[in-house]
């Protein structure tokens, strides 16, 4: 079962941020009904005060819509919303149009300041939801600009002077430009978090394809000599053969002997890709996370461990660093290696928990299966990768939160009788 705000947890950085913006656009209409809704029932009466209400909720619910577009247009994922930009329009015009005729022909007092307030409020937040769906500084300032106009022309029938208009017509543009750039702002900002996301996930892809390429040097430059000089020592050896020189056995000797050293360097270099030093995993992570703006603090001595349980370890680190920058919105890193009773503890700690933490029960419970679902690939994958590695040395991995925002990884692996003595002395 979920716990709770799990699909908060979920989300990435980017989508969190999206969410976020969405739902303060939403506020700002919910901020509107009670603004200038709500707020009508303490200045006239019970039947005035309910329509003007209904009035500015339908057009906050219209603004809610129209925001909600707009941004999935910011992001490419709906065509631009100028159909419903339209409506709004209407609807703020037909609100306005409303609230001066109650205000023509209501009872004097309280209502006409309660009309004038609908009034203007509907042309500020239209004005400003209405932006979100338009591009270019010019267009913004058309848009405020003609319903600033329309609020000046609009006070006419009310009998207001020229002047009053004027003023009327300058705080819809001030007000209205303010909620504009607002959310325009938001809007930048929200593009600019989705920029960064691609660009750290552009840079990893960057690291797997140089890895990619300097695996495949390191083979041409092992396979391509290797394989030039056995072709030309088989072509030697037929044109040998043809003629009966015993020569032509000696040279297909030596083409055997090149093929073994090829298949032992080969062998060579495929290890040295898959192993991974524990010194040199933690000096990389180090720099890694820093590049990251991330504060990674690493302590403990890697020296003196067997090659097979460094390259076990080294892999966790290398997983567990990828974990955090991929899935996790971490700011502090703790990553701590310890020899006790016979045994190398790795502990990875992040204040990343609700990224690179658990999805299910499993993780809550620190059970090893399944417990951060983010961990290299989704479902777990990268989990159970390294549980693979460690249990070829006998080691074992637990990872789960601990505590408010807090996420530990721990290895454990066994140390030969051998080798835990040397590490105890390196150790004390």
């Amino acid at each position: 079962m979920r716990r709770p705000g799990g699909w908060w947890r979920l989300k990435s950085t980017p989508e969190k941020v999206e969410t976020y913006t969405r739902w303060s656009f939403h506020f700002f209409a919910v901020i509107e009904v009670f603004a200038l809704g709500v707020t009508a029932y303490g200045r006239t009466g019970a039947g005035l005060a309910t329509v003007l209400c209904l009035l500015v909720a339908a057009h906050a619910a219209v603004c809610m819509l129209v925001a909600s577009r707009a941004l999935d247009w910011t992001r490419g994922r709906r065509p631009q919303p100028v159909r419903l930009m339209w409506v709004l329009g209407a609807v703020s015009a037909v609100v306005s149009v409303v609230a001066v005729a109650i205000a023509e022909r209501g009872p004097a007092g309280e209502v006409e300041t309660a009309a004038g307030s609908v009034y203007g409020g509907v042309l500020c937040f239209g004005a400003g939801v209405i932006t979100l769906g338009v591009s270019g500084r010019r267009r913004m300032i058309a848009v405020v600009g003609a319903f600033a106009v329309g609020a000046g022309l609009l006070t006419f029938p009310l009998g207001m002077p020229v002047l009053a208009s004027v003023v009327l017509a300058g705080l819809v543009f001030v007000t209205g430009g303010f909620l504009a750039v607002t959310s325009l702002f938001s809007l930048w900002l929200l593009n600019a978090v989705y920029a960064l996301d691609d660009a750290k996930e552009t840079r990893s892809r960057l690291a797997v394809a140089e890895e990619r390429l300097r695996f495949g040097r390191d083979l041409h430059d092992v396979m391509g000599r290797n394989l030039a000089v056995i072709a030309l020592k088989s072509e030697l050896a037929v044109q040998l053969s043809r003629r009966g020189r015993p020569e032509a056995v000696e040279q297909m000797i030596e083409v055997q002997r090149i093929a073994q050293e090829s298949q032992r360097e080969v062998r060579d270099v495929v290890r040295g890709y898959r192993e991974a030093a524990l010194e040199v995993e933690l000096a990389g992570a180090r720099g890694v996370l820093s590049a990251a703006g991330i504060v990674a603090k690493v302590t403990g001595e890697a020296s003196g461990l067997p090659a097979e349980v460094q390259s076990a370890l080294g892999w966790v680190v290398r997983e567990a660093t990828t974990n955090v920058l991929r899935h996790g919105d971490a700011k502090k890193v703790a990553v701590t290696v310890r020899t006790s009773k016979g045994r190398v503890v790795l502990t990875v700690e992040n204040d990343g928990a609700a990224e690179t933490g658990a999805d299910g029960p499993s993780a809550g419970s620190g059970s090893p299966a399944g417990a951060v679902g983010g961990a290299g690939s989704g479902g777990g994958s990268g989990l159970a990768g390294l549980r693979e590695r460690l249990s070829a040395v006998d080691g074992t991995l637990r990872a789960g939160p601990v505590g408010k925002g807090m996420f530990r990884l721990t290895a454990e692996v066994p140390l030969p009788a051998p080798a835990a003595g040397a590490a105890l002395e390196v150790a004390s």
